[in-house]
């Protein structure tokens, strides 16, 4: 089980959402964090989020479980340790 954790702001929502919707995916929240949680993989679109740059490369807060496989102008994919 693999967890991304992000900070609760209205920047990062979108970026939630979108998690929100992929298969396997609960989205939860511990204090000030959004988290996303799966046994598998994530992938996010960058593009289906609708967020800047700016946010996309600053709404990682935590993870745990996983590490970054990917996390450029196209997506943030996540992958078991």
């Amino acid at each position: 089980m693999g967890r991304l954790f992000m900070l609760d702001v209205p920047e990062n929502t979108s970026i939630v959402d979108v998690a929100r919707h992929l298969d396997d995916v609960t989205v939860g929240r511990i204090g000030p964090y959004m988290v996303i949680e799966s046994g598998d993989s994530v992938s996010i679109d960058r593009r289906s989020t609708d967020v800047r740059h700016a946010v996309w490369y600053s709404c990682v807060a935590g993870i745990e479980g996983w590490r970054i496989a990917q996390w450029d102008k196209d997506a943030l994919r996540t992958e078991p340790r």
